[in-house]
């Protein structure tokens, strides 16, 4: 079999010349790929006017000329054509038209440029207001801003799946509750979004059913039944499934939970593609931490004793009833041994996630209306849900919150370039709330009532390493903690302005705005004891030219939205967006990177992916996230966790000679330091991918 040349070039970047990478063969690539592939597979029209017409009648992009005249839609591509946009690197190519540009049904000729898509996308988001695509297709086309998977993938186009990236739900404990999470699960990954799902309410193997002792099947079974879910129910082939299960450390199905990652358990007990969290609350890492006893409960029996469920029960104030209360329960372990139980099971699957409860509560801003349980596929969202009452077919349903969160990113890079921070967040803010505002996810309820009501979104960042190296920044540095302090500080002050703006243009905020931190005004009270600016010569001279927030615009902004509102319950979240990270030409997420140059396999070839501005200047200050002191990492995560509402993907990166010890004193440092999650641990002999929910 012939091998392509554009992968043939791609390859020679890897034949060092004069003790060099030859990174302008990937620029070679590309030209290839481009000359002997790209524009040989794409349908050519004449006019615009053309393409446009024959999207539009056969039925590949909704009508645009029911909000938009022909000169209007002409005004927006012209801007982007005029651009003369070029992919810098052969994997953002090929990554587009692999899994991004529209084809004909045939699925052989390409019908999108990623001018075409991103034009596309403008519009859609303009919903008729040409300024304001205008405004989208210039962020977009200056590679500043990444929207989701979905709303990429999806926005505009006639036959496709919805724009949101993620849904969370809880289940109660009842058949109907179970079925109900089910069939939505099922309804939610039909239409292209992630799904997680908290069991913790439900009752633990061998526990009464109607009263009768021992009948109670746990929650290994519902976890296959939601495998099988996932597998079944795709996007039309596009993108497979993807699903998660969170439960409580104290429940007491715990142990089964985590040995369903095994690699050599039985396969009526392994779980091969359903991702898996636990739910850690303080009171655990505490008696870890004192190697104390530790008691898991079984929930039904907490259920019946105190009318609530353990789940959602202060552990720090009920642990010890718990444990004295002879008529509840419960099994005696070892808290350190369970410690190094996760660890075991994460050097061997990488699962399972962890979610630190109660330091995503500590920073809650919402603390008054809900609580925060779980969090999602990749662990950056954490917002408050609620168990809904499924009741019999003659009775009523009592629907309550669940989770919908759609995603995007900044580019941290061209952002800084461009010195547009201010720009690029408001922006943003408007895309994503017009995804919020139109999202049809009438199919579940409980989903629909979340975003109904919250217009939650979650606005994140790509490119961090990268802008890192470009600019000859270690990313374990002083400089990168100072860089990072400034800069998240700035997105959340220019969302929250912004959030702020549209509840005040709408007349409108978020539900229950009056009983949060954001209304009494004590969220701000760290912005406006100590001024965010750099301290180090190096990142001042990189804010040269763009005005920083100080303690009295923030007094101002306070202000506010005291007076005014939010309109969105919830504004940021980083997920770990590798996915979308190739079309931007970028490192993933904030994460460090693995590799310089990235290898990748697809089918019977290998790819290589040189780092983005990688030069044999900057080299070294690519250096991999598996020869980092993880320590710095986290480190570097939690000061950029102070300025941001949800949660970030955090990914620990550890060597085979890593022990279950050195993996338990990294769980206990993230949760020292308020990181509220950890997402996987990869060691550099394995790899995992990422779930497709969140690839933003």
């Amino acid at each position: 079999m012939q091998i392509k040349k554009w992968i043939l070039l791609n390859n020679e970047v890897m034949i060092k010349k004069d003790d060099d990478y030859q990174l302008d063969k990937d620029k070679e690539a590309v030209r290839s790929y481009f000359l002997d592939y790209v524009n040989k597979n794409t349908v050519f029209f004449y006019t615009l006017k053309e393409k446009i017409d024959y999207l539009i009648e056969n039925n590949y992009y909704e009508n645009l000329y029911e909000q938009y005249t022909f000169e209007e839609i002409m005004r927006v591509y012209a801007l982007i054509y005029e651009r003369k946009f070029r992919f810098p690197s052969f994997m953002s190519a090929f990554k587009f038209f692999q899994n991004y540009a529209l084809r004909d049904d045939s699925g052989e000729k390409f019908l999108e440029r990623y001018e075409d898509r991103i034009a596309c996308i403008s519009l859609y988001l303009g919903q008729g207001r040409v300024e304001q695509a205008i405004k989208f297709a210039e962020l977009l086309v200056n590679q500043e801003y990444q929207p989701a998977t979905p709303t990429f993938l999806n926005g505009g186009k006639r036959r496709s799946g919805e724009l949101v990236s993620c849904f969370l739900d809880e289940i109660g404990d009842s058949l109907n509750s179970i079925g109900y999470a089910i069939n939505s699960s099922m309804k939610l990954s039909s239409i292209g979004g992630g799904v997680a799902l908290n069991l913790s309410k439900l009752r633990g193997r061998s526990e009464a059913i109607k009263g009768v002792e021992g009948r109670a099947s746990g929650v290994l079974p519902i976890m296959k039944l939601l495998e099988d879910v996932f597998s079944y129910a795709n996007q039309l082939g596009q993108r497979p499934g993807a699903g998660a299960a969170y439960l409580n450390i104290f429940h007491s199905d715990i142990e089964e939970f985590l040995d369903c990652k095994k690699i050599n358990v039985d396969e009526k007990v392994r779980i091969k593609s359903l991702s898996i969290g636990v739910v850690v609350p303080d009171k655990f890492m505490e008696l870890a931490e004192k190697d104390e006893p530790f008691y898991i409960f079984y929930p039904h029996s907490v259920f019946r004793q105190y009318g609530q469920h353990l789940d959602d029960m202060d552990m720090n104030k009920m642990y010890h009833e718990l444990v004295d209360n002879p008529k509840v329960r419960k099994k005696r372990l070892s808290a350190r041994v369970m410690l190094v139980k996760i660890a075991q099971t994460q050097k061997e699957s990488g699962y399972p996630y962890l979610f630190f409860k109660d330091n995503a509560n500590r920073e809650h801003a919402l603390k008054d209306i809900g609580e925060v349980k779980f969090s999602n596929l990749c662990t950056e969202i954490m917002q408050l849900s609620e168990v809904s009452e499924i009741n019999d077919y003659y009775q009523e349903d009592i629907i309550r919150r669940g989770i919908s969160c759609n995603l995007g990113s900044l580019n941290v890079a061209t952002v800084m370039e461009n010195k547009r921070i201010k720009e690029a967040v408001s922006i943003s803010i408007d895309a994503l709330t017009v995804v919020t505002d139109i999202s049809n996810i009438d199919v579940v309820p409980s989903i629909k009532k979340a975003n109904e009501e919250l217009h939650s979104v979650g606005l994140g960042a790509m490119n961090l390493h990268g802008f890192f190296a470009k600019n000859f920044i270690s990313y374990e540095s002083k400089e990168a903690l100072d860089f990072c302090n400034v800069f998240f500080m700035m997105m959340n002050f220019y969302s929250l302005q912004r959030s702020m703006e549209i509840a005040k243009e709408r007349k409108k905020t978020f539900k229950d705005f009056d009983k949060s931190e954001y209304a009494k005004g004590t969220y701000f009270d760290k912005y406006l004891k100590l001024e965010y600016l750099p301290q180090t010569d190096k990142v001042k001279s990189l804010f040269e030219g763009i005005a920083i927030p100080c303690k009295k615009e923030w007094k101002e902004l306070k202000d506010q939205v005291v007076e005014h509102g939010l309109y969105h319950a919830y504004r940021l979240a980083i997920a770990p967006n590798q996915s979308s990270s190739y079309i931007m030409t970028s490192t993933a997420s904030v994460m460090p990177v693995v590799d310089t140059i990235e290898v990748r396999e697809y089918g019977d070839s290998t790819t290589f992916y040189p780092m983005p501005y990688l030069t044999n200047e900057n080299f070294f200050f690519y250096k991999s996230a598996y020869d980092m002191d993880q320590m710095k990492v986290m480190k570097l995560i939690s000061v950029i966790q102070r300025h941001v509402d949800q949660g970030i993907s955090t990914i620990l990166h550890t060597k085979s000679s890593d022990t279950t010890r050195d993996l338990a004193r990294y769980y206990i440092y993230a949760h020292k330091i308020g990181l509220k999650s950890l997402y996987y641990t990869r060691t550099r002999k394995a790899t995992i991918d990422e779930c497709v929910s969140c690839s933003v």
